[in-house]
Formats: C-alpha cells, sequence, structure tokens
C-alpha cells in the first residue's frame, strides 16, 4: 500500500483502532493479544482507566508551556523519581535516545567542570543499543544501524559485554565513563550478571569516572522492580529512562545524582517539548499504579511466564533454544534463524510479538497480564512451536 510516510520500518500490514487492557484491535474487529506492548511502552496497557482520567483532566488545563516557566507535575514527578532511586535531580525529554544524549553531555562537563577537559571518551559494551542518533549509534556500533551513516562519532571504545577484563583494559586517562544496560534488549534479552555490575561500579569508582545504565527499556517496573539496578542494588551515577515511564505518552528523563547534578546551570541543556504538562501528567498517573503490590505480581507473573516457556524448550528442542529474562521482559531463541518469521506466524493466531537480535523472539506485554493472558499467550506459542517441529 503506497503511503507518503518515510519508509524507515518494516511494517506489519495492521492498523489498530482502539486498545482495551491487554488487547489490541483493527477496524475489522480482529482482536490480538499484546505481548509487544509498543516495544515495551504500554506499561500500564490500553486505556487503563487512572491513565486516561489524568490525560483526560490535564487536556482541559493546558496543554504545553515550554520550560520557560514552573511545571508542577514536571516537580511533582522529578521529586518522585528521586525519592525512588540514587538520584537527586531529573531531567525531562522526549524519548530513550534523548535521555542517553542527555546522560553523555552530563558525563562530559562533569569532567571538565572539574578540570578534566581531556576526559571525553565512553566505555560501551558489544551487542548494545542506545538509541538512533548519530551519538547513540556510534555507541552501540551496530554495523546495520551505523549503514549509510558514517564515519561514526569516534569517541566510544566497545568491549564484549560482561567481560570485566577488557572492561578495565579500555579505561584511559581521556575516560569520562561506562554505560550499560542492566538487561540488553535489542540485541535478545541478555541480563548483566550481578557481579558484572558491580564490578562496573567498583571500576568506576577506582578510576574517577562515572557508571551510566541505560533504563530506556529496562526501567519502570519491566523487570519486576521498578528500576532494573535494584536487583544488583548497584547504583549508577547517570541514568537514561523512556519507554514505560509515560504508558504510551513520549516521556523520557535522565537522572543524576547530587555530585553529577552540581555541575549543571541554567543553559546547559534543554528540551522545548521535554516535561511538559501532558507528558508529566501520564507519568505521574504511571508511578500512581506501580506500587509494591503491583512490582511484586509483575515479577510472579514474569516468573511463571517465564518458566511457562522454559518448558516448551525441552518439548521442542529442534526449534527453541534458550529462554531467559527478568521480570515481564523476556527473549526465547530459537534454534534456527527463524525469528522474524515466528513473529508474523503468532500475528497470524492474533500474538503480537517483538523481535530482537541472536534468533529472539521478545516477549514484553503490559505489566497488568494475569494468567489467563500468560495461559493464552503460551498456548498461541506452542502451537506455533508444534506447526515448526513438523516443518
Amino acid at each position: 500500500m503506497a503511503t507518503a510516510v518515510m519508509p524507515t520500518y518494516a511494517r506489519a500490514d495492521l492498523a489498530f483502532e482502539r486498545g482495551e487492557g491487554v488487547y489490541l484491535y483493527t477496524q475489522d474487529g480482529k482482536r490480538f493479544l499484546d505481548f509487544a506492548s509498543g516495544v515495551a511502552v504500554s506499561s500500564l496497557g490500553h486505556a487503563h482507566p487512572h491513565l486516561t482520567a489524568a490525560l483526560h483532566a490535564q487536556i482541559d488545563k493546558v496543554l504545553h508551556t515550554s520550560n520557560l516557566y514552573r511545571i508542577e507535575g514536571q516537580e511533582r514527578l522529578a521529586q518522585r523519581l528521586v525519592d525512588a532511586s540514587f538520584a537527586s535531580s531529573a531531567f525531562f525529554c522526549n524519548s530513550g535516545a534523548e535521555a542517553v544524549e542527555a546522560g553523555l553531555k552530563l558525563v562530559r562537563r562533569f569532567h571538565q567542570k572539574n578540570g578534566r577537559t581531556d576526559r571525553y571518551r565512553v566505555v560501551t559494551a558489544t551487542n548494545s543499543f542506545h538509541g538512533r542518533t548519530m551519538h547513540t549509534i556510534s555507541a552501540s556500533r551496530n554495523e546495520k544501524h551505523l549503514d549509510g551513516f558514517l564515519p561514526a562519532i569516534e569517541h566510544f571504545d566497545q568491549v564484549p559485554f560482561g567481560n570485566m577484563n577488557a572492561l578495565r583494559a579500555a579505561i584511559s586517562d581521556k575516560t569520562a565513563a561506562i554505560i550499560v544496560e542492566p538487561v540488553q534488549g535489542e540485541s535478545g534479552i541478555n541480563p548483566a550478571d550481578p557481579e558484572y555490575l558491580k564490578g562496573l561500579r567498583a571500576a568506576a569508582d577506582e578510576f574517577g569516572i562515572l557508571l551510566m545504565f541505560d533504563e530506556v527499556q529496562t526501567g519502570m517496573g519491566r523487570t519486576g522492580k521498578l528500576f532494573a539496578y535494584e536487583h544488583s542494588g548497584v547504583a549508577p551515577d547517570v541514568m537514561a529512562l523512556a519507554k514505560g515511564l509515560g504508558g504510551g505518552f513520549p516521556i523520557g528523563a535522565c537522572l543524576a545524582s547530587e555530585r553529577v547534578t552540581a555541575v549543571m546551570a541554567p543553559g546547559t541543556h534543554g528540551s522545548t517539548f521535554g516535561g511538559n504538562p501532558m507528558a508529566c501528567a501520564a507519568a505521574n498517573a504511571v508511578l500512581d499504579v506501580m506500587d509494591e503490590k503491583f512490582l511484586a505480581h509483575v515479577r510472579e507473573i514474569g516468573a511463571d511466564l517465564k518458566a511457562r516457556l522454559t518448558k516448551l524448550v525441552a518439548k521442542f528442542p529442534g526449534v527453541l533454544k534458550d529462554v531467559r529474562g527478568l521480570g515481564l521482559m523476556i527473549g526465547i531463541e530459537f534454534d534456527k534463524p527463524v525469528n522474524t518469521d515466528v513473529v508474523r506466524l503468532l500475528e497470524a493466531k492474533g500474538l503480537l510479538t517483538v523481535v530482537a537480535g541472536n534468533n529472539v523472539v521478545r516477549f514484553v506485554p503490559p505489566l497488568i497480564i494475569d494468567a489467563s493472558h500468560v495461559d493464552e499467550a503460551v498456548k498461541i506459542f506452542e502451537g506455533v512451536c508444534a506447526d515448526l517441529a513438523r516443518a
């Protein structure tokens, strides 16, 4: 079908008219169980009553004022994120890539304002994903994402994910920071070992550099904790958030510790739309819902889903290879390179999923799913695996 939209996506031939809970509906009324949730964005599902009520209330007041003025909802949101984390302040933007960019600016300014203008390089990990801006694709160094956009920005030093010896060897007098995802999402749901994260913190402290976590996908309850770093007890100096923060409304945030925040001043960074009244109304509504009972449910239902999928690995050894993840961020690795095809097969049976690297299909459903939705998803998934086993 011809369209004036720039061809940057290989889109499925589906258009959704409405959503309700964990389901999406096309114009002809076909229902889909949404285990993609807008790529781990729709944390409260679709048309959540508290979230929609908050947005309806705000839309009748004011949509936008800009950051030239105080925004009450933004100040409240910042305080709530600070109270729940390691941070002392939050900067608001519109996306995950912008949140990462803000963090990269922060770590550079931190060293320059502390007399180290030579410290600007950042150590990154293989198979990482930090966004689609020039800085973030240069940090991740994925050949597919860099194709047509060379030369990459060169001040990143990439080392194997999980390899502390390589990381320590890469640190030089010019290193400003380390950036890592506590669970790598786009490359196939690869959780970092807690000992690795502890090693990163120790190395950062030893060499006087900053530790930055990219929690764009893992943050806001996705792993069963409000922030994934809580599983290891390792706090970063800087953290990027987005995706689930607004429950579907665009908002990103860069959180920073007190010593990093101290180097910022009016004019050092900005965003026209970031943290506007509508975005903050959405994010505050999401936080209203994400109490400890909610997060405990994510851990419980996520463990059940992972266990059910793990049993299928044993049942279909020629089809499935592994299941991994935390909370409701689960990756199923296939034995053969068929993951894109599998997404389409699941879609045909009414289950929406997300492809990832390394031959993985992601289950990142709304965090409100219950046992009946797990049953429905596993039944569909098992049926597709059986079809593949017979093929």
